[in-house]
């Protein structure tokens, strides 16, 4: 019987994802803006069959509203300013032959044709490497960029989403696979019944088409999507070939594993059409004791006032900084932002009975992705288990800081994932469809003609 295979995603949240990380000594800070460690980063991922590297975007500086107001803790926060991410994908496929290519692009402040046309461009650049983690943006300092005083309501931002994606899945389904001709004889350059506007009028949008780039070598770039709340799970059955979610805990994780794949079928959709991939941020030593000493290091560069600065932004309406540091975590309000992630915080804190300050250093470090301190074989028992038990497809990789971090977890934790069968030894082909094991969306027009051949046999 085969094993069932994990998905690996790097999930490259330069300069890295604890906030303080950047101080380590081993750290390379500069590389939020340094597109040669991009490109170093991206090929090392390649070399160890990493399915994807993955970059999260924000439109704004989180926390503008405080450095404007001359809170100058925030000036102690990483992670502040970084390269665009859909410019680098193009990039990165210059220096790269299999691995995927994926970043956010919201829906809240894009315009569809704009995302269809640079998602499609890159596939092709790529040779169907490329994939758009659909996003509604959770950082309410967003909307201060965009002609907003206060943040889209998070119901409406989905159902935004909803229509957008399908503008966009309609605009990538403009040109059926054989629509371009190119007779040089004829001169015909493309058969007019293979080309398809989509004439959308919603309540959102109003978009005619087609697009203007052809259908991208894996059908259609792979979509992402990461939001967990009740309206983001209905959005991942609905649209995504992988989610990217935060999960810490492995029946919570089996929960949301079960629960978006069991919501496909109302959609036409497959279980096996969406790949799961929670994050982890692994802390590796020779020894347990080692690990725990690599983690007390990175905690230990830690100010808990910044600890509260990153915490701040899923308490909006409470003021965290008037809370004693050793007493319990407060009560939140519902967010309009981030609502999936700040439950989870939440959760955490009431199972575990945390204090505020235990919380905030505890969403600092991992921004409420699971941690695993430990050896090689300890992480890869982890993986193995919830790959086995169905909490998820695979895993993104979110390192502490670069490089060295993310070198171990290539040269160490996957070969032992290899040496248990669970991980490739070679890709499996050359885009990223190929690769997760995902199947090419029928264009619809092609659907439709074929469908209609066969009612009138």
């Amino acid at each position: 019987m085969t094993k069932k295979q994990l998905k690996l995603g790097a999930f490259l949240s330069v300069p890295g994802n604890h906030l303080a990380g950047w101080r380590h000594p081993e750290a390379v800070a500069e590389t939020d803006m340094d597109f040669g460690w991009y490109m170093r980063l991206a090929q090392m991922a390649e070399r160890a069959l990493y399915d994807t590297i993955f970059f999260q975007d924000t439109v704004a500086v989180g926390g503008s509203d405080a450095l404007k107001a001359g809170d100058l803790t925030r000036t102690r926060l990483s992670r502040i300013v970084k390269l665009e991410p859909t410019a680098c994908l193009a990039a990165l496929a210059m220096g790269t032959t299999h691995i995927g290519l994926v970043a956010t692009a919201t829906t809240t402040f894009n315009e569809p044709y704009n995302i269809a046309r640079r998602f499609a461009t890159i596939d092709h650049i790529s040779n169907g490497r490329c994939g758009w983690n659909l996003v509604t943006s959770q950082i309410e300092d967003e909307a201060g960029n965009f002609n907003l005083d206060t943040h889209v309501d998070h119901a409406a931002r989905y159902e935004r989403a909803i229509e957008f994606y399908e503008v966009v899945a309609g605009l990538w389904d403009s040109w059926e696979e054989d629509a371009f001709l190119r007779d040089k004889e004829s001169g015909i350059w493309f058969d007019r019944d293979k080309m398809h506007f989509l004439d959308h009028h919603g309540v959102h949008f109003h978009v005619r088409g087609p697009l203007n780039v052809s259908r991208t070598p894996q059908g259609r770039p792979v979509v992402a999507q990461a939001g967990s709340s009740e309206p983001g799970r209905e959005l991942a059955a609905r649209t995504a070939d992988v989610v990217f979610t935060a999960q810490t805990e492995l029946d919570a994780a089996r929960e949301f594993f079960a629960d978006v794949k069991g919501r496909t079928a109302k959609y036409g959709r497959s279980p096996d059409d969406i790949k799961i991939m929670p994050g982890i941020t692994p802390v590796i030593g020779r020894t347990m004791e080692e690990a725990q000493e690599k983690y007390d290091q990175l905690q230990a560069l830690l100010p808990d006032d910044v600890a509260l600065a990153a915490l701040a932004r899923f308490t909006r309406g409470v003021d965290i900084f008037s809370y004693p540091l050793d007493g319990p975590m407060p009560d939140l309000p519902e967010a309009n932002s981030a609502k999936s992630r700040q439950k989870l915080i939440m959760d955490m804190a009431r199972k575990h009975g945390m204090t505020l300050r235990q919380v905030a250093r505890s969403v600092s470090a991992a921004q409420g992705h699971r941690v695993l301190v430990g050896t090689p074989e300890y992480i890869a028992d982890e993986l193995q288990e919830w790959l086995e038990k169905d909490a998820a497809d695979g895993f993104n990789v979110i390192c502490n800081y670069y490089p060295k971090p993310f070198e171990d977890f290539s040269n160490l934790v996957i070969p032992e994932l290899q040496r248990r069968g669970i991980f490739r030894t070679a890709y499996e082909g050359r885009t990223l469809r190929e690769n997760l094991g995902l199947r090419v969306p029928e264009n619809r027009h092609t659907a439709a003609r074929r469908a209609a051949s066969r009612a009138a046999d």
